[in-house]
């Protein structure tokens, strides 16, 4: 099978931690170029924009956006026109409807695009959708909170209109949620926290349900210190079903069930192959959704402004 060439446009903390060794470990994929402004791989040929490395960069047959989003929607349209597959980094995009175009001209192109959610592939997830599917479900509680400075050092994009503040881990846990849950849910309130000084929330709260009227509940916040807390706890008829660690680890009533060490973007690798090879789309836009109806019902307070 022939290698699906990739390069990766935006090469920042993400990409560094998670892409690079999760191309290097994936068969039928390699690393051929980066298109960066500020950072680059030695070995590797390096552009400034992603027009220049479609313009003059190695042959490719793949670009992995690690951009902030505001910018994806331009990439992602330049790569498609140029006949590339495309895969993006979370969230997709700033908004729901900048997807749509992008989806047209991907299936016009007969070219992939692949919009990620890495925490559906931790290794607790399928085992908890699993379990979740033969039990009554009563009520789900969200518990994403992390310290921004530790995940996101010095990220100013994050606190811009489209960086999603609160949201851009939280949507981690929304993307678990709608995996996980045999019902699709949707926000009925929110209340989100503005630092006085920036454009996007630093702490959340959210109510959502189901058609059912199944009780769901999400905290999400970026001041949390010392342990970080990504964990959903599922109250069923047959007991308690947590999952912890960001989807890495499932216990029902104490007993644990599942734990595995973090392969998500081996997994994400492994699928955006698969779906090269096709031609196939992937674009499944539940939790950013789900965020855009927390802003758009959201009751929003100013909190103390925040210095990074």
């Amino acid at each position: 099978m022939t290698e699906l060439r990739i390069a990766i446009v935006g090469f920042g903390k993400i990409a560094r931690d998670q892409h690079v060794g999760a191309i290097a470990a994936t068969s039928g994929a390699t690393l051929a170029a980066v298109a960066s402004r500020n950072a680059s791989l030695p070995e590797l040929p390096h552009f400034a924009t992603i027009e220049e490395l479609l313009e003059k960069g190695p042959p490719i047959d793949a670009v992995s956006l690690c951009t902030p989003p505001q910018v994806r929607r331009a990439q992602a349209a330049a790569a498609l026109a140029a006949g590339k597959h495309v895969m993006l980094e979370k969230p997709p995009g700033t908004g729901v409807a900048e997807l749509d175009p992008l989806i047209a001209m991907a299936a016009d192109a007969k070219r992939t695009l692949f919009a990620t959610w890495h925490s559906r592939y931790a290794p607790a997830v399928e085992p908890a959708r699993e379990w979740l599917a033969t039990r009554r479900i009563k009520s789900v509680h969200i518990n994403w909170k992390e310290d921004v400075r530790v995940w996101h050092p010095g990220q100013a994009w994050i606190w811009e209109p489209g960086g999603l503040g609160v949201f851009d881990p939280g949507i981690n846990a929304l993307s678990i949620l709608t995996r996980i849950l045999p019902q699709p849910v949707f926000v009925t309130a929110a209340e989100l926290a503005f630092p006085a000084n920036r454009q996007a929330p630093i702490a959340a709260s959210l109510t959502l349900a189901d058609i059912s009227g199944l009780s769901i509940t999400a905290e999400f916040d970026f001041r949390q210190t010392g342990p970080q807390s990504w964990d959903i706890a599922v109250e069923t008829d047959q007991g308690r079903m947590a999952l912890s660690g960001g989807g890495r680890r499932m216990a029902v009533d104490g007993k644990a069930i599942a734990e595995a060490p973090d392969q998500e973007y081996r997994e994400l690798y492994r699928r955006f192959v698969e779906l090269a090879a096709r031609g196939a789309r992937d674009v499944d836009l539940a939790p950013l959704r789900l965020v855009a109806d927390a802003f758009l019902l959201g009751k929003r307070t100013i909190v103390e402004p925040f210095m990074d």
